[in-house]
């Protein structure tokens, strides 16, 4: 039999996995909830809506009240938490890079590029601009996106990631 001692000042982070672990599942389960919908549609968060997730997930019972804490300071909000978790949709994220992609002639590695944002998107729900200047990203163009765009589309492409990280916080 084995004594589980919990040391003052000390978490787990295993604890946290198993909340963000729990969390995921519980909230892919509830999509047909309508802030769960607005997170993966990417449409504007209302402070309510920000307080009706808190609910849902200390409600569920998959957490305590410091991993709701943990996972707001974390994310920098709960929004961006539980977004994380569900994604975002890959028809709305296609949808929110069309307008970049319509009115351009790309050759095939800034489609592929344009592909590889839209699958973080799907996967993360939202993405750091600064992650394009990274791998897989640079794998595509050793020189980042400033050498496969110009720098005034490069600048569109951080402006539409600024505006789907900014529709999960209220």
């Amino acid at each position: 039999m084995w004594v589980v001692v919990e040391l003052p000042g000390f978490t787990s982070s295993d604890n946290f996995e198993k909340f963000r672990a729990k969390a995921r599942a519980f909230l892919r389960s509830h999509q047909d909830n309508i802030v769960i919908f607005k997170l993966r549609t990417n449409k504007q968060l209302t402070p309510s809506d920000l307080s009706e997730l808190e609910s849902i997930l200390a409600e569920s019972g998959i957490g305590e009240t410091e991993d709701i804490i943990r996972a707001k300071e974390e994310s920098q909000g709960l929004g961006l938490f539980v977004r994380s978790l569900v994604g975002l949709d890959r028809e709305v994220a296609k949808q929110e890079l069309a307008c970049f992609i319509s009115d351009k002639k790309l050759n095939a590695n800034q489609i592929e590029f344009v592909n590889m944002i839209i699958d973080y998107l799907t996967e993360h729900g939202v993405m750091d601009a600064a992650l394009l200047y990274e791998s897989p990203f640079t794998d595509i163009t050793p020189q980042r996106p400033d050498e496969l765009f110009t720098s005034s589309q490069v600048d569109e492409l951080i402006c539409l990631l600024e505006e789907v990280y900014g529709r999960a916080v209220a």
